[in-house]
């Protein structure tokens, strides 16, 4: 839970600072890359047919159209999100409180705290799952000439879509099986869960390299906006996230 929103508060402040500072250090002054880049997109635009131009500029136009609304959606979730987390948390107080107490802090409970994470991701995206099957239905049928891109978005669509229908599982009858078997077995299901979560992967939106060269009129300021927002919703997920898996670890008893 912590370590994935870690891992994209840090990519979109990265991506919203506009350079790695690795590999600004390697390839020189800013004036330098700047220029590259104007370079770059001046010759890719040369080397696409106009037709394919226009139909990448339009399908730009619609990707930063959809990826701003939802952003602009996950934020002001937020405090929804956060609202039905500690709802759970309540109810797994009520209903099944320490039941994981005498877990080890090994390797072998891992997949129960993970669990957990991908409980408290089932409620925070499924509470966004109205903004995000818009977002899928917009971005899906998009093309680019560059079939990169192409895959790039419907990759990010098809990972949020999975991230906002994770099945919910059942904490109290899971953990109280683990420790039914002296916390040496991890049910079958868990594992499978865990497993299909991690497959998931990082959800990482297009790179805005990939989308400048096609970019006109309000589309540069949509999509800095856009970024702004991610930010944002990264380091609200990653606060809120964090203080919440710890909560509800300790309220099962288990080990963070």
């Amino acid at each position: 839970m912590i370590g994935r929103a870690a891992k994209r508060a840090e990519r979109v402040a990265l991506e919203a600072a506009g350079e790695d500072l690795a590999g600004w250090h390697r390839r020189g002054s800013l004036r330098s890359v700047r220029e590259r880049v104007i370079t770059t997109a001046v010759l890719t635009l040369a080397l696409v047919p106009a037709s394919a131009v226009a139909s990448d500029v339009s399908a730009t136009h619609a990707y930063l159209q959809a990826n701003y609304v939802l952003s602009r959606a996950t934020v002001g979730i937020a405090p929804a999100q956060h609202a039905a987390t500690e709802a759970l948390n309540s109810r797994l107080a009520r209903e099944c409180p320490r039941a994981g107490a005498g877990s080890p802090i090994t390797e072998v409970t891992e997949p129960m705290s993970y669990e957990v994470a991908v409980a408290l991701w089932s409620v925070s995206y499924g509470t966004t799952a109205g903004p995000i099957q818009t977002f899928v239905r917009a971005v899906k049928p998009l093309h680019w000439s560059n079939r990169r891109t192409t895959r790039l978005a419907r990759a990010y669509a098809t990972k949020l879509h999975e991230m906002a229908t994770l099945p919910m599982p059942d904490l109290c009858t899971d953990v109280r099986a683990w420790t039914a078997s002296h916390c040496q077995v991890v049910p079958a299901n868990v594992l499978q869960l865990d497993r299909h979560a991690e497959a998931i992967g990082e959800l990482n939106p297009v790179p805005q390299k990939l989308l400048a060269p096609f970019e006109r009129g309000g589309d540069a300021a949509l999509a800095a906006r856009a970024r702004a927002l991610e930010v944002k919703a990264a380091e609200i997920e990653f606060v809120k996230g964090q203080d919440t898996f710890i909560q509800v670890t300790e309220t099962l008893g288990l080990p963070e």
